[in-house]
């Protein structure tokens, strides 16, 4: 869970700290734009903007029953094919729905248009707009399992499904337009809306089909853009919104990873193996291999491609001689290893052989990883110079969205490359690795499943 509160004033102040010390006025400023965790889910109230309660977190889990229960009654099939995603406790419908079911009153004064829900982006423009805008951007609302990706519009059917009243959701633009004035910054157009990993795509200047992105992050993201066409997926992929820009909606192949760059943090706050992420990076290079060692990282469940909530973080393979070392290298490929599982899926659902592999976040500065990386797909990894491409695209999509961009073809001539990152090891022997990995990954499934 999260502090609605914290997360307004964290980014309200820190971006009045960014003026102060940049020296500028909010009238120096063309345009902001937000970029947030698409599927967390807050309720509050209309007259006040009081939170009702705790925003509950993409990662929460609480809803795993609930979705096992409604893909019993056969529910899914009609949820993939409006909204491209799988009935999983990740997206928000469910935990919406929880927080309806689960606190006195709340779906009276739903009903009645007395309580207000979004993601984190329609909560930080409320907020920003002083309660004048309420509204999301097309890739936020396809997360939520309410929104139909071909008519682009909250769909009626699966609001009576999930029993969700439709006043209390926010209105659906695109995703690089003005929405409103940030009067609590000085009267700042809000001028570009998308989820991170969306974000991600367009500040990677994907925007060509068949390109895409990873973003390394506290979970693990993959994108490939698929143009106009919303690819089903037929392996346990989700099809979703990339953007929406002058009123036609793109759309992206994705798949999730729950657990990246937070196993580092596993390592380092848990276990206390290591200090930084430097230290761990260090650690796993000074070792040819991990020694037959499989970490698979499920601790909130297996995302893309296994969707089982019930998995359970494991590790195969220990002996007397593993150490530190081993076990950090365990990790850092792990993160590799599932994001190859997506590339693979994608591949085959798309017909698209992947050329490069464009990357970011925090962990793509693991240069173990990202050699580890290209030598599990055969393909290069090309790592640019900023690799806060999350921030980029928003900034990008609200250039767009006032004219301080005059096109794509402008923002995609501004990115630039840091290094690029090429096969280096026989395919023979990432096949066999690839073999052991898939084994524990098999192993890890289900435990939680009679908790």
């Amino acid at each position: 869970e999260h502090d609605p509160i914290d997360l307004f004033s964290s980014q309200s102040g820190t971006a009045g700290e960014v003026l102060a010390r940049a020296g500028l006025q909010p009238r120096d400023i063309a345009a902001i734009g937000i970029s947030n965790q698409r599927e967390t889910t807050l309720v509050w109230e209309r007259s006040s903007g009081k939170p009702l309660c705790p925003a509950i977190v993409w990662q929460d889990r609480r809803t795993a029953d609930d979705c096992a229960r409604l893909q019993r009654e056969g529910a899914e099939p009609l949820i993939r094919e409006r909204t491209g995603l799988r009935l999983d406790p990740y997206f928000s419908g469910t935990k919406l729905r929880w927080i309806l079911e689960n606190i006195p009153g709340t779906r009276r004064r739903a009903a009645e248009g007395e309580l207000l829900f979004g993601t984190v982006d329609s909560w930080l423009i409320w907020r920003l707009t002083e309660g004048r805008v309420h509204a999301t951007d097309a890739t936020n609302a396809s997360r939520t399992l309410l929104f139909n990706i071909h008519t682009g519009a909250w769909d009626r059917e699966l609001l009576e499904l999930f029993d969700i009243p439709e006043p209390m959701l926010p209105e659906v633009k695109g995703s690089s337009e003005i929405y409103g004035e940030a009067s609590t910054l000085g009267g700042i157009p809000i001028a570009g809306v998308a989820g991170d990993q969306q974000a991600a795509l367009f500040g990677q200047a994907c925007f060509t089909p068949g390109m895409a992105k990873n973003t390394y992050g506290t979970g693990c993201f993959l994108l490939m853009h698929t143009g106009d066409r919303a690819v089903p997926s037929e392996n346990n992929l989700v099809t979703t919104v990339a953007w929406k820009i002058g009123g036609r909606m793109e759309y992206a192949l994705e798949g999730s990873v729950f657990i990246a760059g937070a196993v580092i943090q596993w390592l380092r706050d848990e276990l206390g193996l290591v200090r930084t992420a430097r230290e761990c990076d260090e650690l796993a290079a000074s070792v040819p291999d991990t020694g037959g060692v499989y970490l698979v990282p499920a601790f909130a469940g297996l995302g893309a491609p296994h969707w089982d909530p019930y998995a359970r973080g494991t590790i195969f393979g220990l002996t007397r001689g593993t150490g530190r070392a081993q076990l950090c290298r365990a990790a850092l490929e792990s993160i590799a290893f599932q994001s190859a599982e997506l590339v693979e899926a994608m591949q085959r659902d798309s017909g698209i052989t992947l050329r490069e592999l464009r990357v970011d976040g925090g962990v793509a500065r693991s240069e173990p990883m990202l050699q580890f990386q290209a030598d599990l797909l055969g393909v290069e990894v090309v790592r640019p110079k900023n690799l806060e491409t999350t921030a980029l695209g928003a900034a990008y999509l609200a250039g767009l969205g006032v004219g301080f961009w005059s096109d794509r073809q402008e923002i995609a001539r501004a990115w630039e490359m840091e290094r690029t990152f090429a096969p280096a090891r026989p395919r023979a022997e990432m096949k066999n690795l690839t073999a052991g990995w898939n084994e524990a990954v098999e192993r890890s499934k289900g435990w939680a499943a009679d908790a």
